[in-house]
């Protein structure tokens, strides 16, 4: 003898009008909006960006101006005046911000270095400190980091000027660096 048990969605459907036969429909003048989709992330536009800062400064530049006073690190842009690198080597203008170079390799330091003056240049920041090292960790014991990093600066448009710093901030180590306003 066989049983034929009743289709359990069918039930369920009974069930269901006979819960809410008595129901009435709320009506209300409020709109159901999807939420807002996040924007997307242009992914492709920031490796762009963060290419076009690694290859704003190159390795190879050769200065058309700069001075020179045996090894110390000085700088001015052509049309400045030679008042703006005796203040800064005084160290009338405060540092604001500075990073360190410590253990970098060249192009680590360079996209660092681009991208610091790049978000300084966005905080509005004027004078900041670079430290590079003075090489004695490297294997010839020459700073490579603040040769490089004197070419880099220089291809940089705001930059104004920019001097070794004085002992108490790093001395032959460091360099001050003056940017546009």
């Amino acid at each position: 003898m066989s049983h034929e048990l009743p289709d359990k969605d069918e039930d369920d459907l009974t069930l269901f009008h006979e819960a809410v036969k008595g129901a009435r429909p709320v009506k209300t003048n409020r709109i159901s909006h999807a939420p807002k989709k996040p924007k997307p992330i242009p992914r492709q536009l920031i490796k762009d960006e963060q290419q076009a800062l690694v290859d704003s400064l190159s390795d190879h530049y050769i200065p058309a101006h700069e001075l020179e006073s045996g090894e110390e690190l000085l700088y001015l842009r052509e049309g400045q005046s030679p008042m703006v690198l005796s203040k800064l080597r005084r160290g009338h203008w405060v540092v604001q911000a500075h990073i360190d170079l410590h253990g970098l390799i060249s192009d680590e330091a360079r996209l660092y270095v681009s991208e610091f003056i790049a978000d300084c240049k966005k905080r509005g920041l004027r004078c900041v400190r670079i430290v590079h090292g003075k090489g004695l960790g490297s294997r010839n014991k020459e700073p490579v980091l603040k040769h490089k990093l004197r070419n880099w600066l220089m291809q940089k448009d705001e930059v104004i000027a920019y001097a070794q710093a004085r002992a108490n901030d790093g001395g032959s180590g460091a360099v001050i660096v003056l940017l546009k306003a």
